[in-house]
């Protein structure tokens, strides 16, 4: 069945073009293990800057494509690439107002950026003379795809039969907007119950009209089915909470290789764990950090947020450099809020020679980290997958999680790595002290929870299947 569905997929960021986070590593590698497992997949995004300036790989197609709006018609133009190292199309919606600006994200008139380029991506498939059996479209900014193909898009009978998949990647987004973008989309109704006061929510959209929904973790499905992690889409999710499913994100097991990344001192594998010494110690020569090879070296690799947890972490990093646990080194790289990283600033100023605080992301320095600590620390609020776990198993650096969303479902507490669930410092640190404790006293354990990290499958073909069922699920929902 696989080779005769042909799937849309949408998604505002998609790696190596355009990423903020890990929205752009699904764009990026869940199409190419959809194609291996034997369907037709093509990906549409905007093209911002970097596309119109000029991309390797990425070229202009002949003429250009009218798209309907509320008061006529836009000419677009389309590039076309493929995703490196494949041969799944790519196409881009190029519209100078709209798209040709330096940032995905942060403007005013982001709704209709958005709406726009979904109506787009949806026109583009009958220019390719190209039906799509399935629309996969990725959180709230190509949600107004599956709003117009379940609304207006139903009196046409090109778009007539499509099945809809929408994927949230994070609640807390939404998309929120005046209600006179439906003009702008020419769809005739606004008075939908998830809506009122004159808004519309493209996230509830999504959710309410789409034949399936997923998350990106069972857990995290679960979650915002509740008050507390519904971001006020509680109700909506649990009224089709039959449709809502969770599946992991994957890891692109190509750049994420400790057995051939060369972005690292010393490659090894799962067998050959002893080599990850020469890794430590060029991570603590790079840190400015005193060589020590037997004092518990951890990591953190985050986005400097709120979400992730950081309020407590500090309350932690104080305890672990003053010695509560014995020796250890911290070492902490990102960028984000002034707040996180002038308390960062302040901790390694203060505990100068034990903590390095590096506020200059370089994703040249993060494979280091991976393959240099010991422990790798993600005490998130919530996470609706996470990305930075899967790359610290794979690396044999064991995570120490805050139990929620992905966290929860990818990390098995003394298996591969430990975990907490309340979130407050005490908890923290308490698994904090469990991980020590293990690493200071039972170093062959300590090993083998390295091992089973790095042996776990976390690839995408394994995320793939499970799509795969869910795209059989809502054909037959459609034709049933």
């Amino acid at each position: 069945m696989a080779d005769q569905l042909k799937i849309l997929f949408l998604s505002a960021e998609v790696t190596p073009f355009a990423k903020t986070g890990g929205l752009g590593d699904v764009g990026g590698s869940l199409p190419k293990a959809l194609q291996a497992l034997g369907y037709d997949v093509r990906v549409v995004m905007p093209a911002y800057k970097k596309i119109e300036d000029g991309y390797p790989g990425v070229s202009p197609m002949p003429g250009l494509l009218h798209v309907p709006t509320g008061s006529g018609y836009l000419p677009v133009g389309v590039f076309a690439g493929k995703l490196p190292h494949s041969e799944v199309p790519v196409y881009f919606i190029a519209e100078q107002n709209l798209f040709n600006r330096p940032n995905i994200y942060g403007y005013s008139d982001d709704p209709y950026r958005f709406a726009f380029f979904s109506r787009a991506a949806l026109e583009l498939t009958l220019a390719l003379e190209w039906k799509p059996d399935i629309v996969h479209a990725h959180d709230w900014h190509t949600a107004p795809a599956i709003t117009w193909l379940a609304t207006a898009g139903q009196g046409d009978g090109r778009f007539r039969g499509i099945s809809t998949i929408f994927t949230i990647h994070n609640l807390a987004h939404q998309g929120r907007t005046n209600w006179h973008i439906f003009d702008y989309l020419g769809i005739q109704t606004h008075s939908l119950a998830e809506e009122g006061y004159g808004e519309v929510n493209f996230m509830a959209r999504g959710i309410y009209h789409a034949t399936m929904v997923n998350t990106v973790s069972p857990t995290y499905a679960r979650e915002i089915m509740t008050p507390e992690g519904g971001a006020g889409l509680h109700n909506l999710l649990r009224h089709r909470h039959y449709d809502v499913h969770g599946i992991l994100n994957g890891l692109d097991y190509d750049e994420w290789n400790p057995a051939g990344d060369g972005r690292i001192a010393a490659p090894y594998d799962a067998d050959h764990l002893e080599t990850r010494i020469h890794n430590r110690r060029a991570l603590q020569a790079r840190a400015d950090l005193p060589i020590h090879d037997d004092i518990p070296l951890v990591a953190m690799v985050s986005r400097l947020d709120w979400q992730k947890g950081l309020d407590i972490t500090g309350h932690v990093i104080h305890l672990l450099m003053n010695g509560f646990a014995g020796d250890a080194q911290f070492i902490v790289l990102g960028t984000g809020a002034a707040e996180y990283e002038g308390m960062f600033a302040q901790l390694a100023s203060y505990h100068a020679g034990k903590m390095t605080a590096i506020l200059d992301y370089s994703a040249g320095f993060a494979p280091l980290i991976y393959a240099g600590s010991d422990m790798f620390i993600m005490p998130s609020r919530f996470e609706p997958c996470g990305l930075g776990q899967l790359i610290a198993m794979r690396y044999g650096s064991v995570p120490v999680v805050r139990a929620t969303g992905g966290l929860a479902d990818t990390v098995i507490e003394g298996h591969t790595g430990f975990t907490f669930t309340d979130y407050n410092t005490e908890a923290f640190w308490q698994a904090m002290q469990r991980a020590i404790y293990v690493y200071n006293v039972d170093r062959p354990r300590w090993r083998q929870i390295q091992y089973n990290g790095m042996a776990a499958d976390f690839s995408w073909r394994r995320s793939a299947l499970s799509y795969q069922q869910l795209y059989e699920w809502a054909i037959a929902r459609t034709f049933g």
